[in-house]
């Protein structure tokens, strides 16, 4: 779950940042949308309040109709060019003189107007008879400082939600642009701590599988250290003959020499009757064809007592090996009649770890032919892999004799 939320986390990041953007500026759209109306109404009422035309037939004995003719066009003129919805110019009396709706003109107003007309500068949110505006009243005043009027100018709550959705709309491509630029950042990231965390558990689990091999040999270690101590004193007192029973009956394969017992130096010789004595524990035959004069050394018993019980392990009824010795070099062939090995498993076969067999020790497995093509390349030479004579796996090295 841990690891999970390691590689969610950049994303959901991304994701409650963009929105809490997103949401925060519009929040400050809104209010910067209303601070700018505010702005507007004010502006509109206070310079209208002071209009000479206005104060002048304000201050007149005209009638009403005739101070709605003379001023209802400066108030549409108003309201197109400053952009309010409405511009009332009212009496003390509270009598509509101008009003962008006809019938309204005579009437009285629809709201409180009392703090204005006592001489108070007024914006508020009211809702009057074209709906809720957000307004601004002005008192006007003659030359002498005598209330004789006021001025209200306002603006729809309506329009200034369509002017936040319309700023919405053009806010959205850019969070959506950021959004994306943002996930697929975040993607990167989760992509390489997928990543890091795939290389962490591989090696996690090599160190598991080394830690398992590792306390399996130092126990066969200790096992055959002791084993090592009671043939050396058989053979220390001349007891061979019992030192020889005590080996048989210490290994699960027939150690017995064959009559057809390779020729050539004395470790390789005991080296192929001990891999043909093992194979033939596990239902195998060893053939054997060897060319070799020179003393061999532990580098070339390796690979090639891990090529045979490669075979052995796979299954083969039959194996065969070769070995030739020429200018100072060594060249080998195991192969057998096993199930061979797939095109597909030649390209990784010599991986570390990797193996076509399960693992039923639990100290791990493929391991040995990395030790092969390690050995092999330190030698300054080759291994190849094909399909034999025989049917199976055909395993031809080239390395130096010797170092």
């Amino acid at each position: 779950m841990t690891r999970l939320a390691l590689v969610v986390l950049p994303s959901v990041i991304v994701l409650v940042c963009v929105g809490a953007t997103t949401a925060i500026a519009m929040a400050v759209q809104r209010d910067s949308i209303r601070e700018a109306t505010a702005e507007r109404v004010s502006d509109v009422s206070s310079e209208l309040a002071e209009l000479d035309q206005i104060v002048q037939v304000l201050d007149s004995a005209v009638s009403r109709e005739e101070a709605t003719a003379e001023l209802q066009p400066i108030a549409s003129i108003v309201e197109r060019s400053a952009g309010v919805d409405y511009v009332v110019v009212m009496t003390t009396d509270g009598i509509r003189i101008t009003h962008p709706e006809p019938a309204e003109r005579g009437g009285p107003v629809s709201t409180d107007s009392s703090a204005v007309l006592s001489g108070e500068r007024v914006l508020e949110m009211d809702t009057g008879t074209i709906g809720r505006t957000l307004r601004a009243k002005n008192p006007v005043l003659d030359a002498e400082g005598n209330i004789i009027g006021a001025i209200s100018a306002g603006m729809l709550e309506s329009r200034m939600a369509d002017d936040a959705e319309t700023a919405l709309w053009q806010l959205l491509p850019w969070a959506a642009g950021a959004l994306a630029a943002g996930l697929i950042a975040s993607s990167a990231v989760a992509a390489a701590i997928r990543g890091r965390l795939r290389r962490h558990d591989a090696a996690a689990r090599e160190l598991a599988q080394v830690g398992r091999t590792a306390a399996a040999l130092r126990e066969q270690a200790h096992e055959f250290d002791t084993r090592l101590h009671v043939v050396r004193g058989l053979v220390a007192h001349g007891d061979t003959g019992e030192a020889v029973d005590y080996i048989d009956g210490s290994t699960s394969v027939s150690t017995a020499v064959q009559d057809d017992a390779p020729a050539g130096p004395p470790l390789l010789r005991a080296t192929i009757e001990a891999l043909r004595a093992e194979l033939s524990g596990a239902g195998a035959s060893l053939e054997t064809v060897i060319d070799v004069t020179g003393e061999i050394d532990d580098p070339v018993m390796l690979v090639l007592a891990n090529l045979c019980r490669n075979a052995g392990e796979a299954g083969a009824a039959r194996v065969r090996c070769e070995l030739y010795e020429r200018d100072g070099r060594i060249s080998g062939v195991v192969e057998d009649d096993g199930p061979g090995i797939g095109e597909l498993q030649r390209e990784r076969m010599f991986a570390r770890g990797y193996s076509s067999k399960p693992d039923r020790t639990g100290t791990g497995r493929g391991i040995g032919l990395d030790m092969v093509r390690r050995t092999v390349a330190a030698r300054r030479g080759t291994v190849e892999v094909s399909t034999g004579m025989l049917g199976g796996a055909r395993f031809a090295f080239d390395m130096e004799a010797s170092t």
